[in-house]
């Protein structure tokens, strides 16, 4: 009987290399995305001010607290992407109402008609990519992506 179990189970690992493999890739043109995203906003944006900027778009508001936990960056590295995001004119910030040392920041206009714009584009490649699936397979693969987030 074990020997019925060792090729599933080398199917099996030889199918989650494979899917490890694919991936690192797709990581690796995550990144590649991110810095040809910022550079379209402005050439001296930083990956890590456009993954910023995105985040406190998506979510309306944020504070450098909230970046920091999120992203898991010391304090004084948020707090220089924030200032080249407010030089950049991407991004405002306020008092928090309820807690003064706290600084609310917002994307601007200006820079939520640029992320649009560029989210446009990348749903338009992404269609592009995944034409050839059925609608079931792309729930399939979302759903792979979903469970992944969550390990």
């Amino acid at each position: 009987m074990a020997t019925s179990e060792a090729p599933a189970s080398l199917d099996v690992d030889t199918a989650l290399g494979d899917l490890q493999t694919h991936l690192n890739l797709i990581f690796a043109r995550t990144r590649t995305l991110w810095k040809e995203s910022a550079a379209r906003i402005d050439p001296e944006l930083q990956v890590g001010g456009y993954k910023l900027l995105t985040f406190i778009e998506r979510a309306e508001t944020a504070n450098a607290h909230e970046l920091a936990e999120r992203f898991e960056m010391d304090k004084s590295v948020i707090s220089r992407q924030v200032r080249m995001l407010e030089e950049l004119g991407l991004l405002e910030s306020r008092p928090d109402e309820r807690d003064g040392r706290l600084r609310v920041l917002t994307a601007t206009p200006s820079a939520r008609a640029v992320l649009a714009e560029l989210r446009r584009d990348h749903a338009t490649r992404l269609r592009t990519v995944v034409a050839e699936l059925t609608q079931e397979e792309i729930h399939a693969a979302s759903k792979v992506f979903r469970l992944l987030s969550e390990v």
